[in-house]
């Protein structure tokens, strides 16, 4: 069996899921090509586990101070070359596309009537979520962001649907709690903001992952380069997190057992629905604009018991082997009676 797995890389839990699936996939005897779109080739990272995957254009957004800069992100995207994109990939020699909300390969897959599958957070949209009902509002782009056959959503609970318990890689490092070093990562927002932000509280320790070439030490605040090897280890050790509202590395700290305070990307219906489930699960606290009574009231908290998500990409990889034959509301009640610390709706 041959598969072309195509990721959107404008977030890392795309690429992070495909970390986690590609072993998954390989143990099952299932061949796979990688094709990644919405970030440059020069700013991926750690990319070695691909092989020799590919990289095309495809869509993305733009941000600006923490927003979505919607002109931006317009002007910068070209429908043109992703047409040329979808057009010129050939999938003959593929038994099954798989689509982590990726356009090129969902696109080309429809065209050319190849069978294919969504695995991806934003396929949970499909179904009654918390919060402000942004799900009846995103599925139609959804649909025709990346069409596929099937879409396999993951989420934090099943909400009484077919959806699946976060893919996520196990922690490689022992879970520790080194008090006061705080973990962040804020991928939108203006650097000077962060540090005007996190400059008040001197009495802590903040690891600010961001994109820079080399190691900055600023009086408390540590600012470290991309490095998913890097992130992990502080990870494990750190007193809790501060990070945007994506999907990947708010499930990767609630496995962690770290506290997290997270704020959502504005404009970004997908961030500003994950904040609303989070904070309706009491998973963590939410924040715009980051205030001392609220920082140290959330800093004070207890870190809370990790959640012990199950082999999600195994099940998946043994169920793509099979033909994805059994139903994916089978599939999820199997996986979710394997989860340890469920939290309780509301």
């Amino acid at each position: 069996m041959k598969i072309l797995y195509g990721v959107q890389a404008t977030g890392n839990g795309h690429i992070t899921r495909a970390r986690v699936m590609a072993p998954a996939l390989a143990k099952q005897g299932i061949e796979v090509d990688f094709l990644f779109s919405g970030r440059a080739p020069d700013k991926l990272f750690n990319m070695e586990l691909f092989g020799e995957y590919r990289v095309r254009r495809g869509l993305t957004f733009s941000v600006t101070d923490g927003k979505i800069d919607r002109w931006r992100s317009l002007t910068q995207n070209s429908l043109i070359q992703l047409v040329k994109d979808i057009r010129a990939l050939d999938l003959q020699e593929y038994d099954l596309i798989i689509s982590d909300f990726e356009p090129v390969t969902a696109w080309a897959a429809k065209l050319q009537k190849k069978p294919c599958i969504g695995i991806a957070h934003q396929y949970a949209f499909q179904y009654p979520l918390p919060g402000p009902g942004i799900g009846r509002i995103m599925m139609p782009m959804i649909r025709f962001f990346a069409p596929v056959q099937q879409g396999i959503g993951l989420h934090w609970h099943h909400f009484n649907g077919p959806i699946l318990p976060p893919l996520i890689e196990a922690q490689p490092y022992p879970i520790t709690v080194r008090p006061g070093m705080i973990l962040v990562y804020l991928p939108f927002e203006n650097r000077e903001q962060i540090r005007q932000w996190l400059l008040p509280f001197s009495d802590y320790e903040f690891h600010v992952y961001c994109d820079i070439d080399t190691p900055e030490d600023d009086e408390h605040i540590f600012w470290r380069p991309l490095s998913r090897d890097g992130f992990r280890q502080a990870q494990a050790c750190c007193d809790g997190v501060i990070a945007n509202c994506g999907f990947g590395l708010a499930s990767e700290v609630l496995q962690a057992g770290k506290k997290l305070l997270t704020k959502p990307l504005a404009g970004q219906p997908e961030q500003v629905s994950n904040a609303a489930v989070l904070r309706h699960l009491g998973l963590a606290e939410v924040f715009t604009e980051l205030e001392g009574g609220q920082f140290y009231r959330w800093a004070a908290q207890p870190s809370p018991q990790p959640v012990a998500y199950p082999d999600v990409a195994q099940a998946l990889a043994r169920w793509i082997l099979a033909g994805c034959d059994r139903s994916a509301e089978l599939l999820a009640r199997e996986l979710w009676q394997e989860v340890l610390v469920e939290p309780a709706i509301a």
